[in-house]
């Protein structure tokens, strides 16, 4: 905002003073021989002039304006001759301008764009921050002293193995001589893998803070640049930096912008992408070595890194920072709702367990969510309830109550959700239903969400069918009270991803009796990232046919036995389907009424909406989906019905 203020600021002020010297030239009146002008006074045609030094400018008879310049140092003849002929005489005193800043005065607009010219050139080459035009090749990581840092392994929570990890690097920032006396080496490099918003970035200030020494930060990006060789004169600049500050931590997030394998993908590697590569490489574990720099870099794409980052005397050490158990989301929350006040009876454990599959970054968004849901009920504390909605509006989406949906629309999305909800509950070893609603959520016209009573790292083969027949109960529901004519595309997203999951049971897991523990799967999306650019068959027609009509098989049988639990339970369908229709949510606790043959009980709060149970957390979202399912986070989703083809 600065800095778009100044330059109109100085686009205004080079308009004026072009403006002022054009208007002085054209304000100029005509200018006259000195000969003319003094025949012009002798014939009696001249009235009126003002002299200024030699410079004289005059009005004759007619009102006419002229200027013209005396050739003669002594006026005294020429008043003479004016005075003889009646003209009326001004003087006025000459400017005592130097010839030095006349020009400068004329020539200001000029100076002045190029003085602008120069601090724009000079940001965009040196980045901001009083950088000079030769700062190409500065290092733009930024330097945490140990007072800035106040972050420590109290503050990170929810990755103790991770911790365990790097309780070394911190010892030996501390004491490095405790391991020198020894011969130990301590490692170069920690390279810190996991998914997005698990906590990494917190893990190494947590190192630094922890060891109270300096802590260079930088993203891999800031080292790419266009002209070729800047980023390695980066790398050379801040390692020298690091060297100064020793022992300290230089902390590199995103490896992967700057690490990517050299040579691989499509037209080769980009010059000044793999000479900042190679310059890391040399300054990490080269000739002369980093003697007390601890690199820490961060990525969740380990897999396109070049191998030489990771190579012993590099990045030899990976730690993983993986998603969070049950007690590392309990953990985290703790951590994150110490600065919400909240109520006593707010349960964090349940809390915990309804979150599978939640990154640090998630939980301390969810209890972001849940002060802002309190804030707008005007309360003091928050309560559990704004806990369970805030959760249900991340894993959901957020209600669209404003929505308007006609009764046969809501009548058929009601069902479409009943199907899933009968069959899941029905399947055996299927994730208990957590909710389900037909409220619009998001792009979503209704939602069934499935949560797992533990956390669950592998799939049987029987639970994958019941996920396989879960999926389909939407479709048969339809089709089974409305008819084949009035099944609509609500199932979109639910075949595909049933044939998904059919497809790798039968190409990737080893879970067909006829195909056999094989995987006849083939790699893709690696034409960018990986090592080859074309893609080889692998498998023959035949086995592609035998792999198409295992697919169809097991799809049809789990279609068959969805179809047999719907029609042996028609009235706990209708029944569930007629509790979405007169309360449009159905908690654990309802369905489980609908499901022996009790009617639902009416919700605490049926006029302020649905209530949500106390019950284990989920990953599973099935969906009717509006115009488009959106990513479901975390879980899983089923989608379906576009509303542009209703």
């Amino acid at each position: 905002m600065a800095k778009n203020l100044i330059l109109w600021v100085v686009i205004a002020i080079v308009l004026m003073s072009v403006f002022s010297n054009f208007q002085d030239q054209t304000m100029t009146s005509p200018e006259l021989a000195y000969s003319q002008f003094l025949d012009e006074v002798k014939q009696g045609k001249v009235e009126q002039v003002t002299i200024k030094g030699q410079t004289i400018r005059g009005r004759t008879a007619t009102g006419e304006t002229f200027s013209t310049y005396s050739p003669e140092t002594d006026n005294e003849a020429m008043i003479g001759t004016l005075l003889d002929h009646g003209v009326q005489i001004r003087a006025e005193q000459p400017e005592g301008r130097s010839m030095l800043l006349q020009i400068l005065i004329s020539w200001f607009p000029f100076l002045l764009l190029i003085g602008v010219w120069i601090y724009f050139m000079r940001q965009m080459q040196g980045g901001g921050g009083g950088r000079g035009a030769m700062s190409f090749g500065k290092s733009r990581a930024r330097m945490m002293s140990e007072e800035q840092i106040k972050v420590t392994f109290a503050d990170v929570a929810g990755v103790e193995e991770a911790k365990q990890d790097v309780v070394e690097l911190v010892e030996f920032l501390r004491d490095p001589a405790k391991f020198q006396r020894l011969g130990g080496r301590i490692p170069k490099g920690v390279l810190l893998v996991g998914p997005p918003g698990t906590g990494k970035t917190l893990l190494a200030k947590a190192i630094a803070g922890e060891a109270r020494v300096p802590f260079f930060t930088i993203s891999g990006s800031d080292f790419v640049e266009m002209f070729v060789g800047v980023g390695a004169a980066r790398v050379r600049d801040m390692f020298a930096q690091a060297k100064k500050h020793a022992p300290c931590i230089i902390f590199i997030d995103e490896l992967d912008a700057v690490g990517r394998q050299r040579g691989a993908g499509l037209g080769g590697g980009h010059d000044e992408r793999e000479q900042t590569l190679n310059q890391m490489l040399v300054e990490m574990d080269g000739f002369e070595g980093s003697e007390g720099i601890i690199v820490i870099a961060a990525t969740n794409r380990p897999d396109v890194l070049d191998p030489a980052l990771l190579r012993p005397g590099r990045l030899d050490r990976q730690v993983v920072v993986p998603l969070p158990d049950v007690r590392g989301r309990e953990q985290i929350l703790k951590v994150h709702m110490a600065k919400v006040p909240f109520l006593e009876d707010v349960d964090i454990r349940t809390i915990a367990r309804g979150t599978p599959g939640f990154s640090g970054a998630d939980l301390a968004n969810l209890v972001n969510e849940a002060a802002l849901f309190a804030a707008r009920r005007n309360k003091r504390l928050v309560d559990q309830h704004d806990f369970e909605d805030a959760k249900d509006k991340i894993m959901m989406g957020a209600e669209r109550k404003s929505m308007v949906m006609s009764e046969d629309e809501k009548r058929l999305t009601a069902y479409h959700e009943a199907g899933h909800t009968v069959v899941g509950l029905l399947s055996p070893e299927h994730d208990p239903v957590h909710k389900v609603t037909i409220i619009p959520r998001g792009r979503a016209l209704g939602v069934t969400m499935f949560l797992p009573e533990e956390d669950r790292y592998s799939y049987t083969k029987q639970r994958l069918n019941s996920r396989l027949a879960s999926l389909f109960g939407g479709r048969l529901a339809e089709e089974m009270i409305f008819g084949r004519d009035r099944v609509t595309t609500g199932a979109q997203n639910d075949i595909q991803n049933a044939t998904e999951i059919a497809r790798n049971m039968v190409t990737k897991w080893g879970l067909s009796d006829r195909m056999g523990p094989l995987a006849y799967g083939e790699d893709e999306g690696e034409v960018f990232l990986g090592h080859t650019v074309t893609q080889h068959k692998q498998i023959s027609d035949e086995t592609a046919h035998a792999i198409d009509e295992e697919v169809r098989r097991i799809i049809d049988e789990n279609y068959r036995r969805a179809k047999q639990i719907l029609e042996e339970n028609i009235d706990k369908l209708t029944n569930m389907a007629d509790g979405l229709i007169k309360y449009e949510t159905l908690d654990r606790e309802q369905i489980d009424d609908i499901m022996n043959g009790r009617p639902p009980r009416p919700p605490k709060d049926w006029e302020g909406g649905p209530t949500s149970p106390s019950g284990a957390g989920g990953v599973d979202i099935d969906k009717r989906p509006g115009e488009k399912a959106p990513d479901d986070k975390p879980g899983g989703k089923i989608g379906g019905r576009p509303a542009s083809e209703h």
